[in-house]
């Protein structure tokens, strides 16, 4: 059971020219509720994507993040972290 969730969000940020995928930890062992929580952080980044980009979901699920990650990148349970638009291997990696 995860322990906590990868979330991308593609946000439409002012100023660039399409969207870009931002990485969002996210504390929550339950999906659906990660992914909502990632696009209210999303949300102070820019316009959320309304519709797919280049073949990905405007929301979708990275990865689980196993208890194990978790404590190592002490991520709290209910904690929203944003890691920007570079791919976060050392979250995903195991740590």
């Amino acid at each position: 059971m995860a322990s906590g969730w990868m979330i991308g969000v593609m946000v439409e940020p002012p100023g660039e020219p399409g969207p870009v995928r931002h990485f969002f930890a996210v504390g929550y062992d339950d999906r659906a509720q990660a992914e909502w929580k990632a696009v209210d952080q999303a949300l102070l980044v820019g316009r959320v994507a309304t519709s797919p980009v280049k073949g990905l979901e405007p929301v979708h699920a990275v990865a689980e993040l196993s208890a194990k990650v978790v404590a190592n990148l002490a991520l709290r349970p209910g904690e929203v972290r944003p890691l920007g638009w570079k791919w976060p291997r050392r979250w995903i990696g195991g740590a």
